[in-house]
This record gives structure tokens, C-alpha cells and sequence, in this order.
């Protein structure tokens, strides 16, 4: 069984944004060379997520509402995260809430994915460097 390991790094340009990389994950497959197997590709920070969806604007307005709306930024002293000098706690929680990582399929070198399924980055607590992992194993 072969194996792929490669961490690609995001800066996201606000505080929450969704970062369509779909297209990065592709090249990682073709770079890999495997053609059947599994693809997890996951958030290595505790304030960002990876997850699956449609690539629709309104979709990505109604995510960021919704999550604004069950854990709000502001006002950070609701937190007693944010007791510790953080202002992020809403970050944590929109991440669980929109989870860690995905796996996805390899089938004939492809992506196994329904048709209008899309691989993002969502980011909570933006303006810095941070990293997905993306490992493939198969054949």
C-alpha cells in the first residue's frame, strides 16, 4: 500500500472565510499516484475546520450567519475561554460545530464525489498562516 502525506498552508484574508480546495486535493491525488483508496484531509488547528458542500455564495452567507448566530463573536467576555487573554472562542465552537476533517473516496484516480460536492477550508479565527493535512492511502 503506498501512502501520501502533505500539509498545504492557508491565511485567510478575515476573520471567518471558506476557502474552496478542491483543486489543491486533486493535485495532491495526482501527485500521490494512487487510484483507489481513501483521502483525509484535516484542520491541524483547533480553530478551523474542513468540510464538504455545495460551492453556492448564498449557502456560504447562510453557514456564516448561522454560525454568528449560535456562537457569536462578540461580546468575547461571554466566554470563559477568553478569560485566559483569547478572544476566540467562538472560533472553537464554530469549528466543532462544523467539524475537523473529511475522507473522501479514491475511485480510477478520482475523487468519488457526488455532483456538487466541494472540499473546504473554513476559517474562524483568521489573518494567520495555518495548515491542512492531507494524507492518501491506497493503490
Amino acid at each position: 500500500m503506498k501512502n501520501y502525506r502533505k500539509e498545504l498552508w492557508f491565511n485567510a484574508p478575515t476573520r471567518m472565510h471558506f476557502t474552496n480546495i478542491t483543486s489543491d486535493i486533486r493535485e495532491c491525488l495526482v501527485e500521490s499516484g494512487i487510484k483507489e483508496g481513501l483521502i483525509l484531509v484535516n484542520a491541524m488547528h483547533i480553530t478551523a475546520s474542513v468540510f464538504i458542500n455545495d460551492d453556492e455564495s448564498g449557502l456560504h452567507h447562510d453557514y456564516k450567519k448561522w454560525l454568528e448566530a449560535m456562537a457569536p463573536h462578540e461580546p468575547v467576555s461571554n466566554y470563559r475561554h477568553n478569560d485566559t487573554g483569547e478572544d476566540n472562542a467562538d472560533a472553537h465552537i464554530k469549528r466543532q460545530i462544523m467539524g475537523r476533517e473529511v475522507v473522501i473516496a479514491v475511485s480510477s484516480g478520482k475523487l468519488d464525489f457526488g455532483p456538487w460536492e466541494q472540499i473546504f477550508y473554513g476559517e474562524f479565527d483568521g489573518r494567520r498562516k495555518k495548515r491542512v493535512l492531507v494524507k492518501i492511502i491506497g493503490e
